[in-house]
C-alpha cells in the first residue's frame, strides 16, 4: 500500500515530469525544520564537521537521544554488513523501487529520460552521488533479482561518496565487493542481476524496514544497525550522545580496575569524591571550561 501511494502520488505531482523525485519546493516542504544550508535540488546539507563527530558514536548512543524526543522508529536492524568493524556516516540520498509492470515501468522510463537520466535504473541514481552521499535503497527486502550493485558500481560508489549504501535488498559479486573500503548494509548476496523491478522513486520518503527515511537524514551504521537522524535533531543528538559516550568510557573504567561493586559506579557514582572525579573527567574530555 506504502509503494502504490508513493507512487500515485509520483504521477499525480505535476505536468513537468516530476515522477522521480521531489521538487526543490517540496523538498523544502517536507524538511522545513532543516537548520543547515541545503544542495541545489533542496535536500538537506549536514555540515561536514557535525558528520564526523558522528564517528565515536554507538546506536546506542544515537537512537536513545532520538528516542526521547519521541523519534522512535529511526533505527533498523538484522543487516549483513560487510565491514561490522567500520562506521557508516554520512546524508541520505534515497531510492524506492516496485515489482515491475510493464505499462508503468514503460511511463517511467519516459519519464526517466525526459528528466535527464541515463543508464540503467540502478545507475540513474548511482551517477548523482556526490562525496558524503549514502544511498539508501527501498527494494521490499528482495535479494534474488534485487541486487542493487555488484562489484563494478559498489567500486564507484565507494569511490565518490567515500561513505556506502543502506540497501533493503541485495547484492552480487560479494567476493569482489569484499576488499572494497566502504560501508555497506544489505539484507543478502545473490549471483542475479537486478530485474523484474522498477525505480519509482528518488529523494522521496522511503521506508527500511520500520523506520521512514527523508532525503538528507544523517544515516549512521554501526556493527549493531543504522539509525537515521533527522538534521534538525543532529545537535541535540551529538551533545547528548557525545556526554552519554563519555559517562560510558569513564564507568567502564572504573568498572574494569575491580576495585568497586557494579552498583557503586553504575548507573551514576554514589561517592561525593567519585562523582567529581567523574564531573572533572567528562568537561575535561568534552571541552568544557570549569
Amino acid at each position: 500500500m506504502k509503494h502504490i501511494v508513493l507512487l500515485l502520488t509520483a504521477l499525480s505531482v505535476c505536468a513537468q515530469a516530476q515522477v522521480f523525485t521531489f521538487t526543490r519546493e517540496q523538498m523544502t516542504k517536507y524538511t522545513a525544520k532543516n537548520p543547515y544550508e541545503r544542495f541545489e535540488d533542496g535536500r538537506p546539507k549536514v555540515p561536514d564537521a557535525l558528520l564526523e563527530r558522528f564517528q565515536g558514536l554507538s546506536s546506542e548512543e544515537v537512537w536513545g537521544v532520538l528516542n526521547s524526543r519521541q523519534y522512535r522508529n529511526q533505527w533498523e536492524g538484522n543487516w549483513q554488513i560487510l565491514h561490522p568493524e567500520k562506521k557508516l556516516v554520512g546524508r541520505a540520498v534515497t531510492a524506492v523501487f516496485m515489482p515491475v509492470r510493464p505499462d508503468v515501468m514503460e511511463v517511467m522510463n519516459a519519464e526517466a529520460k525526459a528528466l535527464g537520466f541515463s543508464g540503467s535504473q540502478n545507475q540513474r541514481v548511482i551517477d548523482r552521488l556526490q562525496a558524503g552521499d549514502v544511498i539508501v535503497v527501498d527494494l521490499f527486502g528482495k535479494v534474488e533479482g534485487g541486487t542493487f550493485v555488484g562489484d563494478n558500481l559498489a567500486t564507484y560508489i565507494a569511490a565518490i561518496t567515500k561513505a556506502g549504501a543502506v540497501i533493503d535488498g541485495g547484492i552480487r559479486d560479494l567476493q569482489g565487493i569484499f576488499p572494497i573500503d566502504m560501508g555497506l548494509y544489505f539484507r543478502g548476496a545473490h549471483p542475479t542481476a537486478i530485474q523484474d523491478v522498477m525505480l519509482v522513486g528518488y529523494n522521496i520518503p522511503v521506508r527500511i524496514g520500520k523506520v521512514t527515511v527523508m532525503p538528507g537524514d544523517v544515516v549512521f551504521g554501526d556493527r549493531e544497525g543504522v539509525t537515521f537522524c533527522p538534521p534538525h535533531l543532529v545537535e541535540d543528538v551529538l551533545k547528548r550522545a557525545e556526554e552519554t559516550h563519555v559517562h560510558d568510557e569513564w564507568t567502564q573504567e572504573k568498572l574494569k580496575s575491580g576495585k568497586y561493586k557494579s552498583s557503586e559506579i553504575y548507573g551514576s557514582p554514589r561517592d561525593p569524591a567519585l562523582k567529581k572525579e567523574y564531573q572533572e573527567y567528562r568537561d575535561q574530555r568534552l571541552g568544557k571550561k570549569p
